[in-house]
């Protein structure tokens, strides 16, 4: 369903998918963008080096694909080509729409959802399967940007199926030091990166009688307990646990000398009774407000299977009264599933109105490096409502289709509308996009550009970002190509294939049947000499087998 009007809880506007837009020929989309982009000259933002990103095209090309200006649609519609066909939602975009634009999205819950439930022998439901969250699980060696922000690379490689290719747009924020909360202790992160602002974290836990199995409740004790350890002196805890009712446990501390008090808040949780997930939330946010501190990241930090079964159970219920919470004082939330049954839908939606994101754990050594060594990309923001657009070059391409990204569309219109609603991304994060690409036969030069826009999450200005990728970047097959790009294309041909099941209307081009994805994955796991490339083929390979 398109979203449109604004969002009841921030006021801003809502996101805009890009299903049934009207198509655009061809020359009115150019001189469209050629107009913007004398309105652009004079109008850019600052980048993440404190320099001008104006509109102009730093390619040096043709001058056409650059982000959308801030324009109004209902331009002429005209000749149909390249009717797709299939599935609305993951159709191929039809000439002449050559802008893709998206929230940008670091959740990863949909792919370890889909491995705990292959470890249990059963297919993961399609509809929690996003394709996104499974390419974005994985380790990317794209450059770092030298401050704050983004750096952006593209690249790509042909498929075996005639014209068509995939493309990556790879983003990537700065990590920051993971100091130790004892002194001598040894950071794991880049030196030059500098040290995160203190922490604020209220802990929102589920002790629900579904929370006593095992890989529950007692992961999240570990983790935390592991977690408490490493944080700092300056960093604050308190904690929110919550059965068919809500209490807080412990209030916002310091701390300083404070930590044995944490750490048998920790000890002390046991499940009891039904899940009442609307007063959890409802009194963390309330515990966080109270113990708001300023220059500090403030965050709501979510442990539950999400299986709401007393009081509130819809989304926008139970974050009705918390809007103020993130509107007025910035707290976000990142919310953490566990579980062999869980509340997919519903902790993403959580996770999405609340300006955050969710990852997914089962095991003991999942929960130590979300809570530890991720620690300081899960609890701080680098950027708050970032976008990505991509325009195709409509001389080169002929069509398109980004893989995965259907909740997080955002109109080509408001990639510079400030008020619509983006992603929030930490540091040391990366976010990869990944488009099939039907080029025209014979193509040469100029295949796209990608931009990334974010407002800075304290004095909210804006900044940009862009990348170019050339045709003849596109020479390599995919199968011999970079190991970190074989990665990902194993991650978004299972993720479809999992998605679709018997239903191959609208294939992904290139895909391999899932035996022999199978196969692909495990000579690309041994060439990653990564354990959890190793993970992704050994959940291709249970797949394949419970798909026959």
């Amino acid at each position: 369903m398109t979203r449109t009007g604004n969002d009841e809880h921030t006021g801003r506007p809502r996101r805009q998918p890009r299903t049934g837009r009207p198509w655009r020929p061809v020359a009115a989309l150019i001189g469209l963008t050629l107009a913007g982009g004398l309105l652009l000259t004079g109008c850019g933002a600052s980048d993440n080096n404190g320099s001008s990103t104006d509109g102009s095209n730093k390619s040096g090309g043709r001058g056409f694909p650059q982000p959308a200006p801030n324009r109004t649609s209902g331009t002429s519609q005209g000749e149909q080509k390249d009717t797709p066909t299939g599935d609305a939602s993951r159709e191929f975009a039809p000439s002449p729409d050559y802008l893709s634009t998206f929230a940008l999205d670091v959740d990863t819950a949909s792919y370890g959802y889909a491995r705990r439930a292959l470890a249990d022998g059963r297919l993961p439901e399609a509809s929690t399967v996003r394709p996104e969250e499974f390419v974005n699980s994985f380790r990317q060696d794209y450059r770092r940007p030298d401050g704050n922000g983004f750096s952006v690379t593209v690249d790509g490689a042909r498929t075996r199926e005639k014209d068509w290719s995939l493309v990556r747009v790879g983003l990537a924020t700065r990590p920051q030091v993971l100091d130790s909360a004892r002194t001598g202790g040894t950071p794991t992160a880049a030196p030059q990166s500098g040290k995160r602002p203190p922490a604020a974290l209220t802990f929102v836990i589920d002790i629900s009688g579904s929370m006593g199995e095992p890989g529950r409740l007692d992961l999240a004790k570990d983790a935390l307990g592991v977690m408490t350890d490493r944080l700092r002196d300056d960093d604050s805890v308190a904690v929110v646990t919550f059965s068919d009712e809500a209490r807080t446990v412990l209030p916002m501390t310091r701390l300083g000398h404070h930590r044995d008090r944490i750490y048998d808040a920790i000890r002390g949780l046991e499940p009891t009774e039904s899940t009442n997930l609307g007063a959890g939330v409802r009194t963390g946010y309330a515990t966080a407000v109270k113990g708001l501190r300023e220059g500090a990241t403030n965050r709501v930090v979510l442990i539950s299977d999400a299986l709401a079964n007393t009081g509130e159970t819809d989304a926008d219920a139970i974050l009705e009264n918390i809007s103020n919470a993130r509107r007025e004082h910035g707290i976000t939330l990142f919310g953490v599933g566990v579980g062999s049954e869980y509340g997919d839908a519903l902790m993403e939606r959580l996770a999405d109105k609340g300006d955050g994101h969710t990852t997914y754990v089962s095991t003991i050594e999942e929960a130590r490096k979300v809570f530890c060594e991720q620690l300081p990309q899960n609890v701080d923001l680098t950027a708050r409502d970032a976008k990505a657009q991509v325009a195709f070059d409509p001389e080169t391409v002929k069509q398109f289709r980004l893989i995965g990204y259907d909740d997080r569309q955002v109109a080509d219109e408001d990639f510079r509308n400030d008020r619509v609603d983006g992603g929030e991304v930490g540091p040391g994060h990366t976010v990869t996009a990944l488009y099939a690409v039907r080029t025209r036969p014979g193509a040469s030069g100029h295949l796209a550009t990608a931009s990334v826009r974010w407002l800075d999450p304290d004095t909210r200005a804006p900044h940009e970002e862009s990348g170019q990728l050339e045709t003849g970047s596109l020479d390599e097959d995919l199968w011999t190509s970079s190991t970190r790009l074989q990665v990902d294309a194993v991650a978004a041909y299972f993720a479809d294939d999992l998605r679709t099941g018997d239903d191959k209307a609208n294939p992904l081009p290139g895909a391999l049947p899932l035996g022999e994805l199978a196969d692909r994955a495990h000579r690309v796991a041994s060439a990653a000499e990564d354990k959890a490339v190793d993970d992704l083929a050994d959940a291709v390979e249970r797949a394949s087998g419970l798909m026959g």
